[in-house]
């Protein structure tokens, strides 16, 4: 039986700073085969209104599925003669590190690569009538496990075979089971000196919308759970290939044996186990793949929030919820990250929000449904293969015309974010810790520069502690009154200008036993309630975090939502009119859970369910102080790092995480801008980063210096919010506050993001509407430009009228901008007017500090606004 071994690693100390890739399966090979007197040469099957499948025999057989509105274009296919389902049985090894994971396949048991169709068909509703649902179509479903199809629309098809794989035979009693697997029903599966391993598998396809197809691919168990219908026996040709296979693979053996590539998996074939024993264990398969083909010049983009790519073709892409890393490849700062706390640097995949998700250069778009660990495997030019954790893989396939229809598509589908009240896209939103006092003193010199000022967010209002590695926050939500003396005034003093109050929370609770000034201690609360993850022998899980451990919330337990909602109106009450929601990303994968699901694919989700208590509140609050034809300028914001799928449609905001305080491509400025475009992508409309990053590290000169600073005000100036930070160790950052050169800097950009509210309002309406982007890879509307595809952070959009070329590395004064092809109109620069026609070319222009290279459409009424309102604000 296939294991799962969790290692934890969070007080190792001393580690390897190079840690190797984890082990998986390389991308899995196999043959299609299919009945010659069950499927003719070609046909066409209709899937629903909207849809086809077609079905050809030539170059060994392919599937292929098109949309009625353009029936001469595919939208998916197989690779013709390849397996396009295989399954495995595999061993899991997972470690984990503080919020870091990595899950690796071990020893593969059995690899059931190649394929054989025994027959499709299609599939009418009166075939899943209630009485008999659990007997067709031959046993796609469990009989304890009712189909729904409210979403479908008939007819569906149902493709039915066999995967196997072909295994020497080791004792006289294998005959015996191949006697056996023949009766009941299977496929001539016998062969001199070798014997077949096999399972039964379904594929379904079904319409769930205009333009989109769903899939489904479920199998049985290997060999022994065998559905009691009779099967056409497998043509003659099937079984010459299966002995030529077998001599191929004696040789084939002793070389894989030396050139398997380090990272890579091989299959066990243990000498003194014997099929008899591995036949009583009846294990169930828990790998599945699905591969299909792909154009050789195909750009992949999307995959969630990441922020080493934005196109991923040549990659394999796990998608899996953690912590993004401190470094992710750049160095020093990784090597020390991986040293102390173990992978702890992060890599490139690594990211809080990921999502099932791509669309691609040829107008083709995929997403997988459900929470199971998955990798998208596209290192082949011709072909994708996703792996997914688990004995069946749904999702569906997307019918779209260019990137905006296929995110309006599927946004349709996983959900929008709601639209933002006015109030936290109108200025500045400044975020302080301190105290009163302190707070009070930057505000008064923010009045001085004239800046434009939404809300203070002040993530320390719960008090600070002192622990090993500095001060840190307690995590025990109400505010601490020493800290911030008179808060209920303070409150009061800012609001009325206008200005509001943020606050900070996540789904975690620590001990305060020793917090003299408390309250309430939120975490024995919480324990006394049963409201909190455990361990499998039942006792309180507790979770470290760096110097101190947590309880964290079971989110799926019902009482956890009431009494955390208690929580935030306890904070609103107090006149907070937003938090950030950190965390949502490290829910341990050995935990036990209330609702008793797999923690490991609870743990995808766990996010969305953070989102989603933060969101009912949000609602809840709003139906109770606002009638439908009532300004709701005061209405609740929250924002999170942490995301999956259908993380938008719960979620009000996103901000990145934590950027290094550093130039560099995978964790400093630039990866917030690859973050914030490949994040857009993948239905996260609504997003902006900490200005000026977050993660400081003095030791290694990591430290935010006043240039960087700069930049990133000029870039964030050009997000949906426009948020400071003062990162995790003030005293070794600069602040914008820190001098009169970066206080009226901070005004000047703060009157530049003023300057645009009107078209960020239409933005964000655009947002909740169709799911699109505020912020713009140039390929949402310049998909046929080619040299778009190689553009990662240099440039981006603002919805369709605003083109801004950030300056992202030290010292540098001058940036190159490319006008690409498909415009009609010019490009005009905003701060000499100077105008830029020439489609499809690269051009040179200066950007020193205070002037980073804007362009506006030229004749464009938002570019001329936007220009008058720069004028008016005394920013031109």
């Amino acid at each position: 039986m296939a294991s799962l071994k969790i290692t934890k690693k969070h007080h190792k100390r001393l580690n390897n700073p190079f840690p190797r890739p984890p082990k998986t399966f390389p991308l899995i090979h196999g043959s299609l085969f299919f009945n010659h007197r069950a499927l003719p040469a070609e046909q066409i099957f209709r899937v629903g209104k909207d849809f086809w499948l077609s079905w050809s025999s030539i170059h060994g057989g392919y599937l292929s599925i098109s949309h009625h509105s353009q029936p001469t274009r595919s939208i998916w296919s197989t690779v013709p003669g390849q397996a396009f389902v295989s399954a495995a049985i595999a061993d899991t090894e997972a470690e984990e590190s503080r919020g870091s994971f990595v899950i690796k396949d071990t020893n593969a048991h059995l690899i059931c690569n190649h394929q054989y169709i025994d027959e499709i068909r299609v599939v009418n509703q009166s075939e899943f009538a209630d009485d008999n649902y659990h007997d067709s179509p031959f046993g796609f479903w469990s009989m304890d496990k009712k189909p729904d199809f409210k979403d479908t629309h008939f007819p569906a098809l149902l493709i039915t075979g066999w995967v196997f794989c072909q295994k020497k035979k080791k004792k006289q009693q294998e005959q015996f089971q191949l006697e056996k697997l023949i009766i009941h029903g299977a496929v001539d599966l016998e062969m001199e000196g070798h014997s077949i391993s096999a399972a039964r598998y379904w594929v379904l396809f079904d319409q769930k919308n205009s333009d989109q197809i769903g899939f489904e691919v479920k199998f049985g168990k290997p060999n022994f759970q065998l559905h009691p219908r009779a099967s056409t026996k497998v043509p003659r040709g099937l079984k010459g290939f299966r002995w030529r296979l077998g001599r191929l693979r004696k040789r084939l053996e002793w070389f894989w044996s030396l050139s398997r590539p380090r990272g890579f998996i091989a299959v066990i074939r243990s000498e003194d186990e014997t099929e008899d024993e591995k036949a009583r264990e009846f294990p169930e398969f828990n790998r599945v793949f699905m591969t299909y083909a792909s154009d050789r010049d195909e750009k992949f983009y999307g995959f969630g929030e990441q922020f080493s790519y934005m196109e991923f073709k040549g990659r394999r892409v796990p998608i899996f919820v953690q912590e993004q890393g401190i470094g992710r490849g750049d160095q020093p700062v990784t090597l020390a990250a991986n040293l102390v706390s173990y992978r702890a640097g992060g890599d490139w995949s690594t990211t809080y929000a990921p999502s099932p998700f791509y669309i691609t250069s040829k107008m083709k778009s995929l997403y997988l449904e459900g929470y199971s660990y998955s990798v998208f495997d596209l290192t082949r030019l011709d072909r994708v293969q996703i792996k997914t954790h688990g004995d069946s893989l749904q999702g569906r396939l997307l019918n779209g015309n260019s990137p905006t229809d296929l995110i309006e598509k599927f946004t349709e589908t996983i959900g929008r974010p709601p639209e933002l009240p006015n109030w936290i896209i109108s200025g500045a939103v400044v975020g302080m810790q301190g105290g009163t006092e302190a707070v009070c003193h930057v505000w008064d010199k923010l009045k001085d520069y004239d800046v434009p000022i939404s809300a203070f967010w002040l993530q320390d209002w719960v008090g600070q502690r002192k622990t090993v590695i500095g001060s840190q926050l307690w995590w025990n939500w109400e505010v601490d009154t020493d800290q911030y003396r008179g808060w209920q005034q303070l409150v009061k003093d800012l609001g009325s200008e206008d200005i509001k109050v943020m606050t900070y929370c996540n789904p975690c609770l620590a001990p305060v036993y020793t917090k003299l000034n408390r309250r309430r201690n939120l975490f024995e609360e919480a324990k006394k309630l049963d409201i909190l993850v455990k361990y499998k022998n039942g006792e309180t899980y507790m979770i470290p975090n760096t110097a101190f451990d947590v309880g964290m919330l079971d989110l799926t337990h019902p009482d956890a939502s009431c009494w955390f909602k208690q929580i935030l109106q306890e904070m609103v009450d107090d006149g907070v009119r937003g938090w950030m929601a950190d965390f949502g990303e490290g829910l341990p994968l050995d935990a036990s859970l209330y609702s008793g699901e797999d923690p490991v694919s609870a743990h995808n989700r766990y996010p969305e369910l953070w989102a989603r208590i933060n969101r009912e509140f949000v609602e809840e609050w709003k139906s109770t102080h606002f009638s439908e034809d009532k300004d709701t300028e005061e209405t609740l914001v929250f924002f999170m790092r942490a995301g999956f799928r259908e993380s938008p449609k719960w979620s009000m905001l996103f901000w990145e995480g934590d950027q290094m305080v550093s130039w560099q491509a995978n964790d400093g400025i630039k990866s917030a801008v690859v973050g914030l475009l490949s994040s857009g992508l993948s239905g996260y409309a609504l997003n902006h980063s900490d200005i000026g990053g977050y993660c400081a590290v003095p030791i290694i000169k990591y430290q935010r210096s006043e240039e960087l600073l700069l930049r990133w005000m000029e870039l964030n100036a050009f997000t949906t919010v426009f948020r400071t930070h003062e990162g995790n160790r003030p005293s070794s950052n600069r602040q914008f506050y820190s001098n009169t050169h970066t206080l009226s800097h901070f005004a000047r950009f703060a009157k530049v993001y003023k300057a645009w509210k009107f078209y960020r309002i239409q933005l964000v309406k655009e947002a909740a509407q169709k799911g699109l982007p505020v912020c713009r890879h140039l390929f949402l509307h310049f998909a046929k430009d080619e040299r778009v595809h190689s553009l990662t952070y240099q440039q981006f959009l603002v919805g369709t009228e605003i083109l801004v070329v950030p300056v992202l590395d030290k010292g540098k004064k001058v940036v190159k901008v490319y006008f690409p092809l498909g415009e009609s109109c010019s490009w005009q620069h905003i701060w000499t007017g100077k105008q830029f026609d020439r489609q499809g070319s690269e051009i040179s222009v200066e950007a020193p500090v205070g002037y980073p290279a804007i362009f506006v459409k030229s004749g464009s009424p938002i570019g001329k606004t936007f220009l008058k309102n720069l004028s008016d604000l005394g920013v031109l």
